[in-house]
């Protein structure tokens, strides 16, 4: 290269390497607002909340490096392995990052995360973790995201949009499947989601049971103003007066123990159910009538398909035992 200075062709090769690099990544807005350089094809993505945002990737088809809820060596430390129990038990388990409420930025940082994903809720994480890697903040509060919505966007955050159609493509032929093998038409019948803690809460809208609910035809009951509250902000359920629980009477109601401390049975569900409101067998005509369906909350309740696919089996076993 006659007239080219030497030292321009000693930087070439990192001039190429930044343009490559800069091709590879994608300016995105997350849903805090944020201005967010993403991967085109993030390898090594670590979690800031494993149900809510780590199982809509790993549904997609992504390994996870890190996540919260876990040990070193991937075992879950908390009540409930949600990989295990939404997407069997032969997928590889992401690698502890610290303590819920306690993250360890070095751990993050040894596993060499090419994209963190959070929530909108873990914004006071983006200033020590933005030195290790992208992060974006999904919506994944009620109100904000519905069913498995959650999913789709991800999907289009990590390129994985084909993925996600192939997705949706085989749950509405499983949704179609349902349906027909129902033996009545749940257009227009309402339904009540439960979900018990400590006390009763309205599920919110931000699950795969919601939407195969809905995406079967049953409609979300009206509860009065003394009921519930709407739910804003909360990420998956809000408070429901048990006096107003013992007036209910959707044509479904729908009950589930929280997955934190007890058993998620039909038989543990109705002995804490028996703690909160004493006697609701023999008053509440749903159960008088074999309209309750029982369900493993850990099953249903994550905002992916494979959760709103659980949950489409779970009814239409229960329809037609």
């Amino acid at each position: 290269m006659k007239g080219f200075p030497m030292r321009l062709l000693f930087l070439l090769p990192a001039l190429l390497a930044v343009n490559v690099a800069v091709a590879d990544e994608r300016p995105l807005i997350d849903d805090t607002g944020r201005n967010v350089s993403v991967p085109d094809n993030p390898k090594r993505i670590v979690v800031l909340h494993e149900p809510l945002v780590g199982l809509p990737l790993m549904d997609l088809g992504l390994n996870l490096v890190g996540s919260y809820g876990r040990a070193d060596d991937g075992s879950f430390v908390t009540a409930v392995d949600f990989i295990d129990t939404v997407l069997g038990g032969k997928l590889s388990k992401p690698k502890g990052i610290g303590a819920f409420g306690q993250l360890d930025v070095e751990k993050v940082r040894a596993l060499k995360p090419d994209l963190i994903v959070g929530t909108e809720l873990d914004t006071d994480k983006v200033d020590q973790m933005s030195s290790v890697a992208p992060i974006y903040l999904q919506n994944a509060s009620t109100g904000k995201s519905y069913g498995f919505g959650v999913e789709e966007k991800l999907a289009k955050v990590v390129g994985r949009e084909d993925v996600f159609a192939a997705r949706m493509a085989d749950y509405l032929k499983r949704l179609d499947k349902t349906r027909k093998a129902l033996p009545f038409d749940p257009a227009g019948q309402d339904y009540l989601a439960i979900f018990i803690t400590d006390q009763l809460n309205v599920l919110g809208q931000m699950s795969g049971l919601i939407q195969a609910l809905e995406d079967l035809g049953y409609e979300r009951a009206v509860l009065n103003e003394t009921g519930a509250n709407n739910g804003v902000g909360a990420t998956l359920m809000v408070p429901l007066n048990p006096e107003v629980f013992a007036q209910l009477n959707p044509d479904l109601l729908v009950i589930m123990n929280s997955y934190v401390g007890g058993g998620r049975d039909e038989k543990a569900i109705r002995v804490q159910l028996d703690r909160i409101v004493p006697g609701w067998s023999r008053f509440l005509k749903p159960e008088r009538e074999g309209r309750v369906l029982y369900l493993d909350s850990a099953e249903v309740t994550t905002p992916t398909v494979a959760s709103a696919e659980h949950a489409l089996d779970a009814i239409e076993a229960w329809a037609n035992k």
